[in-house]
C-alpha cells in the first residue's frame, strides 16, 4: 500500500515538472471581443504584458509570428517587459519592442518594474535610462500618465504609472477616485477611454474613473492554476487574488487581466501557459 502512494507521489510529482516546464515555454492567443456606441470604426488591437525579458524562439520568432497572423492595427503593452534586477539583460524585451514598433502602432504602458528601474537609479545603474532611450530610438514614447487620441476610431488610449505604495504586498492601499484624476485628468465622457493601468486590484477606481476598457498584467495568472479556485498567488502574496485573469465588469467598464506571458521570482507557471491577447474593438452596444 505504501508502495503504492509513493509511486503515485512520484508520477503527479514528475506530470507537475513537465508541465511546469512546457507551461513556462509557451503561450496560447485569447480572442475578446468589446462593443461600444462610442467607437466609430473597428480596431483591433494585441494586448502584450509580463514579458520579463523571456524569448519564444530566437528573437522572439514565435510571438511575432503569432502577433502577424493576428494582423493588429496597433499594439497595447501593460508594462513588465523586462525585469528590474541589478545588471539584468534586457536585451530581448527591447529588441521585441523595436521590431513591433518597425511594424505597428506600439502604445506601451509602465509596469512596476520599468517604473523602479527609474525610481532607484543607484541600484540599476544604467538601466532604465539606456532601456527609455532604446524605446525612444525605436519610436516608442511610453505613456507615462499619458493620453493618446485615435480619432478616426474615438479612442483614447491613458498609461497610468501608479506610485510604488500601490504595489505593496500582504494588503491593498486605498486609491481614491481624485488620485487618478490627478495622474490622467478627467475623461471625455463622449470618448472611448482605454485605459492601460498594470495592477488589476484597483479596476473598481479605475471604473469610477471613467475607463470604458482596462487592459492590465501583473498578477501572471497566479503562477499556478487550479481547477474552480483560479490562481494561487499573487505578486502581492495575496493568495487566490480575486482579479487573475480573464475579463471582468464593473458597472459600465470592463478589464481585460492578461495572464502574461512569463513569470519571474520564481520564473515558472504551472497549469498556466502565457497569454497573446487579441483584442476587437468594434463600434455597437
Amino acid at each position: 500500500m505504501a508502495e503504492g502512494i509513493v509511486a503515485v507521489l512520484i508520477a503527479l510529482i514528475c506530470i507537475c515538472l513537465a508541465v511546469t516546464v512546457w507551461d513556462s515555454n509557451r503561450f496560447v492567443t485569447i480572442a475578446c471581443e468589446i462593443k461600444s456606441d462610442k467607437i466609430t470604426k473597428p480596431c483591433r488591437l494585441v494586448l502584450l504584458a509580463d514579458l520579463h525579458n523571456k524569448s519564444f524562439g530566437e528573437g522572439n520568432e514565435r510571438l511575432l509570428a503569432a502577433i502577424d497572423k493576428a494582423a493588429p492595427d496597433g499594439i497595447l503593452v501593460a508594462g513588465d517587459m523586462l525585469t528590474a534586477m541589478r545588471g539584468a539583460d534586457y536585451s530581448q524585451a527591447l529588441s521585441l519592442m523595436e521590431k513591433l514598433s518597425a511594424r505597428y502602432r506600439v502604445y506601451y504602458g509602465m509596469g512596476n518594474h520599468e517604473y523602479r528601474l527609474g525610481l532607484y537609479p543607484d541600484d540599476y545603474p544604467g538601466m532604465y535610462e539606456g532601456y527609455m532611450s532604446g524605446l525612444k530610438r525605436a519610436g516608442i514614447e511610453p505613456l507615462i500618465n499619458e493620453t493618446v487620441y485615435l480619432p478616426e476610431c474615438n479612442i483614447a488610449v491613458c498609461g497610468a504609472q501608479i506610485d510604488r505604495a500601490y504595489f505593496r504586498h500582504f494588503r491593498r492601499k486605498p486609491m481614491e477616485t481624485s488620485y487618478l484624476s490627478k495622474l490622467l485628468g478627467t475623461p471625455d465622457g463622449e470618448i472611448f477611454q482605454l485605459l492601460i493601468a498594470h495592477n488589476p486590484v484597483y479596476f473598481d477606481v479605475y471604473a469610477r474613473w471613467g475607463a470604458d476598457l482596462v487592459v492590465s498584467g501583473h498578477v501572471h495568472g497566479g503562477i499556478m492554476r487550479l481547477p474552480v479556485l483560479g490562481g494561487v498567488l499573487s505578486p502581492a502574496l495575496t493568495l487566490f487574488p480575486k482579479y487573475d485573469g480573464g475579463m471582468f465588469k464593473e458597472d459600465n467598464s470592463t478589464m481585460i487581466l492578461s495572464r502574461g506571458l512569463s513569470s519571474h521570482t520564481p520564473p515558472v507557471r504551472i497549469f498556466n501557459p502565457g497569454e497573446l491577447i487579441v483584442i476587437d474593438l468594434k463600434p455597437g452596444k
